[in-house]
């Protein structure tokens, strides 16, 4: 995925347009005829040279004068255009609750869940009543095999406990479904929130087990100290279990196929019969493990941990999941908690608590209202434009490869044309006639929403890949690459730039917001580190012959060990063997934007912008991507949880290794950005 720098339930995040640049002056955009300010221009800190740090040379002034609302964990492009989809979306769903619409209808299914996400008052009374038959539920177990009948149950209404299960397709054969069994069960981000020793991991340790504590003193006061400490030791043991972030990178050791006499052998103490049949899986005839070793040690626990600490731990799991949903106190008990992961003062207010829900819930019901009125037909066109010319970019970089033979570039030829796009939002959209909303408790429509999901996902076990299916809502600001259908998916909010129209958008702005760092993004990830190993049809094959692999790796060493060097918070440094692939295609979109900018007549006539030539523009317009501030809380989570780098890096990192960056800037030796040739990474 290309942007997943926000804290938020889902993966979609405009801009109060401030015309006001550092030293208070207004350029206007030639392209929109004087008729509104120039938003690159406006964010520029000119007491920064853009040799020494280029992402605050653009960025800084916008982040000088703008803080962090108190309910962010940090603020940035992504959030405002959030706030500008917030805004529309609010006015869909009151709408829908005036309409008074028939029973069934998506209007109806809008307006009850927004009353239900509204209505504070009935919530507060509630409690946690909400959950009393799942809690019901979890008290009556007896026996292991009866824990993993109640955790199925609970894994089907959407709340993660024991261990990962999902479908999706088989990565040696992309023609077909699987079951897929990961690693999961946590109540901290990864394991090494679980093991790691600095003052700010220790911090949120001491943080979750305090949240812990007070909900189990919310559940039984008693024995509230008692039940903490064993759910935070049988968490400890399957986290020590639990690979590392860069150890889940490796598609090959992290695909291990079996029947379900290979999972008696690998977890002989988990009754799999009873659970593939609770669990609706019960039709496949093998899974896929992702972290066999996660199992084994799952079966010993649930051999040897007394069932009464797993009925705590599942009522844990129960509270935390459904914690948004419900009363104060035990939101604000969760809260606190996020906070240390955050650095957030105060929470998001409730009605956008309620989209962002409901965008998980039923989010495409809510994109085909969306896209009829804010993306039209001529920025859809645009956009596909800009695919096909990336696409033609990287067909002339691959022929200019000195280092890969004719054989690997023919079948790379192959996948790259056979690449599908999906731009702006599905052509068929999904049906939630079955999916039932109404005025009730909250909690209880989120957990129907995910029962329909997880339903909707076993469906499509036995039966045809429909390669035709999104993977995100049309007002996400996101994309991705999905390796098992060699597709690149760009939904129409990632297209957005604050307070303006797509027409009033120069080209060198959008060949270096969208064109480099999302569709190139996105379509260099078929050929990182993990992608060129899926071959044109989606499979995990190997296509490329073994000299043009060993160069691959030792090309790739050079951004592993650059990023290796950057510290953005504290003493933490960024992982580069974790953030491998999204710093290679970061670096590929930009390669390939540049290519595809200098064939269009802008870059040909050369016409300054508010004082810029058009491949600054290009720069600054990729920077303004990646406009964000964070705090340090947050920041701190992301290096040690996500395999993108942070916003910071995002931009100087790749900039170093690309020649016009030093032409159009006059970057020099003695420049902090300079790096020299013999350092510089080279793969696409």
């Amino acid at each position: 995925m290309k942007k997943i720098v926000l804290p938020a339930l889902l993966c979609s995040f405009l801009f109060a347009c401030n015309t006001k640049t550092t030293n208070n002056t207004v350029t206007e955009s030639k392209k929109t005829g004087g008729s509104m300010p120039d938003i690159l221009a406006a964010n520029i800190d000119s007491t920064v040279k853009p040799g020494d740090d280029f992402f605050m040379y653009a960025n800084g002034g916008w982040i000088k004068r703008t803080p962090i609302p108190d309910a962010e964990s940090g603020w940035g492009i992504g959030n405002m255009v959030q706030d500008d989809i917030y805004s529309k979306l609010k006015k869909i769903n009151e709408d829908a609750v005036i309409a008074k619409a028939a029973k069934g209808t998506i209007t109806q299914k809008i307006g009850d869940f927004w009353k239900s996400g509204m209505d504070s008052a009935a919530i507060e009374t509630a409690g946690l009543q909400p959950l009393a038959e799942d809690m019901k539920k979890i008290d009556a177990i007896v026996t292991a095999d009866d824990v993993l009948a109640v955790g199925a149950g609970l894994q089907s209404k959407g709340i993660g406990c024991l261990f990962s299960t999902y479908i999706g397709q088989d990565d040696k054969n992309s023609e077909v479904m699987a079951v897929k069994l990961d690693q999961g069960g946590l109540g901290l981000p990864n394991r090494d929130y679980y093991f790691n020793t600095d003052e700010r991991t220790l911090k949120v340790k001491a943080a979750y087990k305090d949240y812990m504590l007070k909900t189990f003193t919310q559940i039984d006061s008693i024995n509230a100290a008692k039940n903490t400490e064993a759910v935070f030791a049988l968490e400890t043991k399957l986290a020590k279990a639990s690979r590392k972030i860069a150890d889940l990178r490796d598609p090959y050791k992290n695909y291990n196929k079996m029947n379900r006499a290979g999972l008696s052998k690998i977890a002989p103490a988990v009754n799999w019969n009873a659970y593939s049949k609770l669990s609706g899986t019960d039709k496949v005839d093998s899974v896929i493990v992702g972290q066999p070793e996660f199992y084994t040690a799952f079966s010993n626990e649930l051999k040897t941990t007394p069932v009464s600490v797993w009925k705590n731990y599942l009522k844990l799991r129960l509270v935390a999941a459904s914690a948004a949903y419900l009363d104060s106190k035990t939101f604000n008990n969760r809260f606190e908690y996020s906070k240390t992961l955050s650095g957030a003062t105060k929470p998001k207010d409730r009605w956008k608590r309620v989209l962002d829900a409901e965008e998980n819930a039923i989010g495409e019901a809510l994109g085909q209202l969306f896209v009829k009125e804010y993306f039209s037909e001529t920025a859809k066109k645009r956009y596909d434009g800009i695919v096909e010319n990336i696409r033609s970019a990287y067909k002339e970089r691959i022929a200019k490869l000195t280092w890969m033979s004719d054989s690997t570039k023919t079948k790379a030829y192959q996948k790259l044309a056979t690449i599908s796009k999906k731009v702006g939002y599905p052509d068929k959209w999904k049906d939630f006639s079955s999916l039932a909303i109404e005025n009730g408790p909250w909690v209880l429509n989120i957990q129907r929403a995910a029962a329909w999901w997880t339903n909707y996902e076993l469906n499509k076990l036995g039966k045809p890949v429909d390669r035709t299916e999104w993977g995100m809502t049309p007002q996400t600001y996101n994309a991705y690459y999905n390796p098992s259908n060699n597709e690149i998916v760009l939904p129409a909010g990632i297209f957005a730039v604050p307070g303006y129209r797509d027409e009033d958008l120069d080209d060198a702005l959008v060949y270096g917001y969208a064109a480099a760092s999302t569709v190139g993004h996105e379509i260099t990830h078929g050929f990182d580190d993990q992608g060129r190993q899926y071959d044109d049809k989606g499979n995990l094959k190997n296509w490329w012959n073994k000299k043009d692999g060993e160069e691959f790796s030792k090309r790739a060493k050079f951004i592993i060990n650059q990023f290796n060097e950057f510290s953005p918070v504290d003493t933490l440094h960024i992982n580069g063997s974790a953030t491998q692939g999204e710093n290679i295609a970061d670096l590929g979109g930009i390669l390939l934007g540049i290519d595809a900018f200098k064939k269009t007549d802008a870059f040909k006539k050369n016409e300054k912008i508010a004082g810029f030539t058009q491949m600054q523009r290009y720069f600054l317009g990729y920077a303004l991507g990646w406009l964000y501030t964070q705090r340090k809380e947050r920041l701190a989570n992301l290096v040690m949880t996500d395999v993108h780098s942070p916003a910071k890096e995002r931009v100087n990192g790749p900039f170093v290794n690309v020649p016009e960056f030093y032409e159009a800037f006059g970057i020099k030796p003695g420049d902090k950005m300079y790096r020299p040739d013999s350092l510089r990474v080279n793969i696409w």
